[in-house]
């Protein structure tokens, strides 16, 4: 058996204690500076929209209903139901609970984020102009550029950080800002409160994305938009496994508007799809706990690297909004971006490397996913555009998952090593 000496044994043991209080300390910074988490947050995720008492049986856990169509007792005389395109017992349920985690009124669910926003941009007509921050998920860029635009509709993008800009951009036939905060995949932290000032009393509806933080690390309708938006794809169902969007709105005439375009439009999700998401949301303030502690300490980590010359995550003190982040937010998630001193070359590398994080598309889920946006999630925004605001292809983006953060550094460690090898 091999022997360790004791000068050698007390290095080992000082190196592990070291590393320890490292990480306790990189955990407790979790809420440092942010918003008080509202109480109860978990206990609406289980409970909302879930009394037993609904259901015949009873059932603690609510039914799956399949049925397209119900029994009518004469012509166009039913109780609740007619046809599963217009609404449907299982979807009713995952939407009360939805409305309830955003302290919204009423809450749409679509097939997809995407099929949401194409929803929420149907309130429009033609002439009608659209704002958009600069930075936003390669899918709504090309969905407003190539496929709303065509409708006749003007679409133009701006620094939503610069207040000025905003104001500069807004024109008398805008009708609609549409902000994503943070931002992807640069993370820029929008002020919504400074949005929905330049846009009061100008008849401009404000629709918030806030995919990357779900209502337990953000509210936007506290702040005072018209409608938030989630890709429930990601965190809300946090598994990998359903294609969902849902939009959230306290305002009653224009959930009517919405609910009339996503039953004549029909860009509704499945009951089955509507039962996963439901049941995810009973774990969705545990698991944005994690995502956000683990991140945080690879976010930490990252910056230490000599090989990363830039780490963009809204939790570090020096984010250049993280005095916004921390007036708006109860913390970050497990999304954040890097950049590297290679190129394309050392990425392709890096990423191929990876052993524990997935080289794949999406993010959110239960296991932590690495990508490279020029070429993958934002390969459709028009290179000028990429170029422009600094989307190159030493920038990837991580989804810290829910394994042990020490696996991850380790694994971001070797693909490091291997790119610059």
């Amino acid at each position: 058996m091999c022997k360790i000496k004791p000068f050698e044994l007390q290095f080992e043991h000082q190196a592990l204690l070291i590393k320890f209080v490292f990480f306790i300390k990189i955990f407790k910074m979790g809420d440092q500076g942010f918003l008080k988490q509202k109480p109860g947050f978990a206990t609406i995720a289980i409970h909302a929209g879930q009394d037993p008492s609904k259901w015949e049986s009873s059932a603690v856990v609510a039914p799956i209903v399949t049925s397209t169509t119900f029994k009518q007792t004469g012509p166009a005389e039913y109780k609740d139901f007619d046809y599963g395109r217009s609404g449907n017992p299982t979807r009713n349920t995952l939407e009360e609970c939805l409305a309830a985690l955003d302290g919204g009124k009423h809450a749409l669910a679509f097939a997809s984020g995407l099929g949401a926003i194409t929803t929420i941009t149907s309130l429009l007509s033609q002439k009608d102009h659209i704002l958009c921050c600069d930075d936003v998920y390669g899918g709504t860029n090309r969905l407003l550029r190539n496929v709303v635009q065509r409708m006749g509709i003007e679409i133009s993008f701006a620094d939503f950080t610069i207040e000025d800009s905003i104001k500069k951009e807004i024109k008398e036939n805008t009708k609609m800002i549409w902000v994503e905060t943070p931002t992807n995949p640069l993370l820029k932290v929008i002020d919504l409160t400074a949005v929905v000032n330049i846009a009061k009393g100008k008849g401009i509806l404000i629709a918030v994305d806030n995919t990357f933080l779900t209502p337990y690390l953000q509210r936007p309708l506290d702040f005072g938009v018209d409608i938030v938006m989630y890709s429930i794809t990601k965190y809300m169902n946090g598994h990998s496994d359903v294609i969902m969007g849902a939009a959230v709105v306290n305002d009653s005439d224009l959930e009517k508007r919405l609910r009339f375009l996503q039953n004549s439009m029909g860009i509704v999700p499945s009951p089955m799809d509507c039962y996963l998401v439901n049941r995810s949301l009973k774990t969705l303030a545990i698991r944005m706990e994690q995502h956000k502690k683990s991140a945080l300490v690879v976010a930490n980590w990252l910056l230490k690297h000599p090989k990363i010359v830039e780490v963009m995550h809204p939790g570090l003190p020096f984010h250049p909004q993280y005095e916004i982040a921390k007036r708006q937010m109860t913390g970050h998630s497990g999304t954040f971006s890097f950049k590297h001193s290679g190129d394309l070359k050392e990425s392709k590398k890096m990423l191929s490397a990876l052993k524990v994080f997935t080289l794949a598309e999406s993010l959110g889920g239960y296991e932590s996913l690495a990508e490279l946006p020029t070429l993958m999630t934002h390969a459709s925004v028009p290179e000028e555009q990429r170029t422009r605001l600094g989307i190159t292809h030493n920038l990837i983006r991580l989804s810290v998952g829910l394994e042990d953060v020490e696996d991850l550094i380790n694994d971001l460690d070797q693909a490091i090593k291997v790119a610059f090898e």
